[in-house]
């Protein structure tokens, strides 16, 4: 009987952790499929993996003219959603297995983190107040429960989960294990396919660990190991990546100055309490447990590797890993940092049941933030809207429906997104639902859709194709400017031989816009417009036959226009890996200045049958990634046998 009270008292603290994270994820996700700001394109990247296929080179015609979706954005979110949603032979559906992946996000930064202080500690109740900071934490973070749950960066929220999952992975070796842990090469591969901006963290956690114990210099070797054999693992998609970079832009909208990214620190008093704590434990180092004294260091090692993101790679036009991002891992050790200070406080004063209890009431006036909450203690439902809503307020059943029979083509959005009320500010609460159009209709889109990094969509924003970082969000642009030009200074004829390479047949604007937007107002080529809530439908004289399919990433595309210099225009996007036929024979592919196809057609040809064909960086990363599995495994066998 005393064992079990003993028992229960133990458990206590993670049973007021578990009681709140579940009473807030019934609050906020409970009730139907979350939609709000970028979830409606993270469910349709999920239908990708499900229906287009694992592989990361997949070709998807649905949006942009067409994108490899997986291989220019981290697929780990969608890769784990379609293996669930196998695991459970289809029966979760689509929406269950994203609500699914939804609670997962939402509850291992909290759970996990727990698991690794109550290892650290060696207390509950020191551990509950740092896993209650990093289960509800916002405070500008992207992986936070407003930007990574809310905004809808889930996969940078299951990515920051999983940096404490990393830590304890290493404990044992950081204490002078002579074998550095096989488990920390798969968290690393697991970080960098779900969200690279916490690659430089987990690397840094590698490296301190190996750096806490003797002999360095083969520790440290056997860390260049784990890092290796983790990123050989992800070669499968990240070498590809690597190889067709200039295929993806750059999203580089934030403020990345260092007064910038200093400032969204210290506007939040929960992060300088972390700060201060953090101090608190580096002064009183001796009195932390020695094995995990490292992870007091990688605080200022993620703060320097901000700095030289922000100073030395961002000047030199490497973008693609924002400092913004990779912060978020300072926002981690921070917690860490502050959970070790709290421990130190609390074994020199109160016992740790009040001092956790007395921790948590503070939470409460440190909830406050100034552009976001720095904790989310409780969600209000109206800021978590579900698609039954959000479907029936906008009438997007009536669009979807109206759009499935219009001519054929593609549809543009003038807008990313719908707002869901009516102030000015571009920021203002809004959703991208209408990025499930090609789910709900088997139409293409442009537009519609978050902030894209494809070529297509660059041309939209910015008027080019051209690879440089986009420095607005899409949010930013609606109701501005389109092609890159100001709504009421585009032209119908300049507008005209867009989509007309685009393969347009319908255009979308909301009722604000229509009445800025000229080039469909005085536009001979509508020949319809009619109106269901707030969009305004415009449909164009001239409608385009879609690519069709013919066989697995095969299609069959219309030649848009006759040859100019011997080159025929396709309304299909470009990519590297495409192998064109034209009667039989292969043809030269190209990209066009407007970031779509062009061939090398005899004159008369009407149609090319197009290929979307993995080539030799694809063969290779596939080639290294297994290499790394048989490599792994094969080290694990030798472990076990001796």
């Amino acid at each position: 009987m005393t064992r079990l009270r003993l028992l229960s008292r133990a458990s206590l603290p993670a049973l007021v952790l578990a009681a709140f994270a579940v009473a807030f994820g019934w609050r906020a996700l409970g009730g139907g499929l979350l939609v709000f700001d970028d979830h409606p394109g993270q469910l349709y990247r999920l239908h990708h993996a499900i229906t287009v296929g694992l592989a990361p080179w997949r070709f998807d015609p649905g949006w942009w003219a067409g994108y490899a979706e997986l291989q220019y954005y981290p697929p780990g979110f969608a890769w784990l959603g379609a293996a669930l949603h196998r695991a459970a032979f289809g029966a979760l559906g689509l929406d269950g297995t994203y609500r699914i992946l939804l609670w997962l996000a939402w509850l291992l930064p909290g759970a996990a983190t727990y698991a690794l202080l109550r290892r650290i500690l060696g207390d509950p109740w020191l551990a509950l107040p740092g896993a209650f900071v990093a289960l509800t934490l916002s405070a500008g973070c992207r992986s936070g429960v407003e930007e990574g749950l809310r905004w809808g960066l889930v996969a940078a929220r299951l990515g920051w989960g999983c940096l404490p999952l990393l830590a304890w992975s290493l404990l044992r070796w950081a204490e002078g294990a002579a074998r550095p842990p096989l488990a920390a090469a798969t968290l690393i591969a697991a970080i960098t396919l779900l969200h690279p901006a916490h690659g430089p963290t987990a690397v840094a956690m590698v490296a301190l660990a190996a750096s806490h114990a003797e002999p360095r210099t083969p520790r440290l070797r056997g860390a260049a190991l784990l890092v290796a054999l983790g990123l050989g693992l992800a070669a499968v998609w990240l070498l590809p990546l690597l190889a067709h970079l200039d295929m993806a832009l750059p999203l580089a909208w934030q403020d990345l100055s260092i007064g910038g990214l200093a400032g969204r620190l210290v506007a939040q008093p929960i992060v300088l309490v972390l700060a201060l704590l953090t101090v608190v434990a580096w002064r009183w180092r001796a009195r932390a447990p020695a094995e995990a004294r490292w992870l007091l260091a990688l605080s200022p090692v993620v703060a320097g590797l901000v700095l030289v993101d922000a100073l030395v790679l961002r000047p030199l036009g490497l973008a693609w890993l924002p400092a913004d991002r990779v912060m978020d891992g300072l926002y981690w050790a921070l917690v860490i940092g502050g959970a070790f200070g709290f421990a130190v406080v609390a074994r020199a004063g109160a016992r740790p049941p009040v001092a956790a209890l007395v921790a948590l009431a503070a939470c409460l006036p440190l909830s406050w933030g100034a552009d976001e909450p720095g904790l989310s203690l409780w969600p209000r439902a109206l800021e978590w809207p579900k698609e039954t809503a959000v479907v029936r307020g906008l009438r997007m059943d009536a669009l979807w429906e109206a759009l499935a029979k219009a001519p054929p083509g593609r549809v543009l959005f003038v807008r990313s997104g719908v707002p869901l009320d009516w102030r000015p500010e571009w920021w203002r609460p809004h959703t991208h639902i209408t990025a499930l159009t090609p789910i709900r209709t088997g139409r293409g889109i442009l537009g519609g859709t978050f902030t894209h990094p494809s070529p297509v969509a660059g041309l939209l924003y910015t008027g080019s194709p051209a690879n440089r970082p986009l420095t607005r969000l899409a949010e930013q642009l609606d109701g501005e400017s389109l092609f890159g030009r100001p709504l009421d200074a585009l032209d119908s004829a300049a507008f005209n031989r867009l989509i007309a390479r685009l393969g347009v047949s319908s255009v979308i604007a909301l009722e604000m816009d229509a009445r800025r937007a000229t080039f469909l107002q005085d536009n001979a080529t509508v020949v319809h417009r009619s109106r269901i809530g707030s969009f305004i439908m415009f449909f164009l004289a001239e409608s385009h036959t879609r690519p069709e399919p013919i066989g697995s990433q095969r299609w069959r595309v219309p030649v848009a226009s006759e040859a100019i210099g011997g080159w025929a225009p396709l309304s299909i996007a470009y990519s590297p890996l495409w192998i064109a036929r034209a009667g039989g024979m292969a043809v030269a592919v190209r990209r066009s200045d407007l970031g779509l196809v062009e061939v090398a057609i005899p004159p008369g040809t009407t149609e090319v049958e197009m290929e979307h064909r993995p080539g030799a960086a694809e063969w290779a990363g596939v080639g290294l990634s297994v290499l790394s599995v048989a490599l792994l495994a094969s080290i694990g066998v030798r472990r076990a046998r001796t």
